[in-house]
């Protein structure tokens, strides 16, 4: 098993994004949810660049 990287996270972030933006009739609050942490990892990990 490997690790999981940034940019695996990044990754995770476009696909969620992407399907939202596909199918905005369903309900995906679970899954906003799950954005925003996202959002707030890639963002720290930004930070320190």
């Amino acid at each position: 098993m490997r690790d999981t990287t940034i940019e695996d996270r990044r990754n995770e972030l476009r696909t969620l994004l992407a399907n939202i933006d596909a199918h905005p009739e369903r309900d995906w609050t679970e899954e906003r949810k799950r954005i925003l942490v996202l959002k707030q990892m890639v963002a720290d990990e930004d930070a320190k660049v």
